[in-house]
């Protein structure tokens, strides 16, 4: 089963090339160790939300971008072995990181709903939340009841992802991130659309229909979900 690695980082704005070259060599380390795909997505509508967001996920500064990215994997067993490798990899010791480490965060998810195809070059739009463990089916049901909408409003994919192997880290984490509570799962999902202005336009449309209707009861605390726009500047398959 497709497996996936999440990252959110924050890198100097005006290290954007450096990061992208980065990103390139980490894929030469990563495909040599069983990746599929490597996508790598630079923060162009980052909102600053009233009790999480990007910013504070990521302890960002003025002079920094958000980055949102993903590894797949073709399972789990491949994904924990190649990391396994990599600490041992004079290739992956060599590397610099045009950015502060400490301040990644990262997980590795399980696809719990998607529709359509995932293609190269498409805006994203990066989700990050905590549901209840309990919660789950709800969850991912809830997922598959918008697919139409989305899909109406032109989304051309669209995955969920449930938190698998997810760590507590020293300074930030999927956790602290979304505040989450005990019993509480990490989720992170992303829609890709064919630009900007066909998600702009989409959400400003979801909130017109939406306008006047009581909100739908949700199976986790939507005050704490937070979500951005990144244009990919990375992927393997545009290679």
């Amino acid at each position: 089963m497709t497996y996936y690695s999440g990252f959110v980082a924050a890198v100097p704005t005006a290290e954007k090339d450096a990061y992208v070259a980065h990103c390139r060599d980490a894929w030469r380390i990563l495909s040599r160790h069983g990746a599929l795909r490597q996508v790598e997505c630079w923060g162009a509508d980052v909102p600053h939300g009233k009790k999480t967001d990007f910013h504070r996920a990521t302890q960002a500064g003025p002079d920094e971008t958000l980055t949102f990215s993903w590894v797949e994997w073709p399972d789990k067993a491949t994904c924990d072995a190649a990391w396994q490798q990599m600490m041992d990899d004079p290739d992956m010791a060599a590397m610099t990181m045009p950015f502060d480490g400490k301040r990644v965060f990262f997980g590795g998810f399980d696809p719990i709903f998607q529709f359509g195809t995932s293609q190269p070059g498409r805006y994203v739009q990066g989700f990050v939340l905590a549901v209840p463990a309990e919660r789950k089916q709800a969850y991912a049901d809830m997922a598959a009841s918008a697919e139409q909408m989305f899909r109406d409003h032109g989304a051309s994919f669209m995955i969920e992802t449930w938190g698998n192997d997810v760590p507590h880290g020293q300074l930030t984490d999927f956790y602290r991130a979304t505040q989450a509570k005990d019993g509480e799962v990490p989720v992170l999902s992303w829609i890709e659309w064919p630009d900007r202005s066909t998600c702009d336009k989409a959400a400003r449309r979801m909130q017109d229909d939406m306008a006047g209707q009581e909100m739908p009861e949700m199976p986790f605390d939507g005050t704490r979900m937070f979500w951005a726009g990144f244009q990919p500047v990375f992927d393997e398959r545009s290679l």
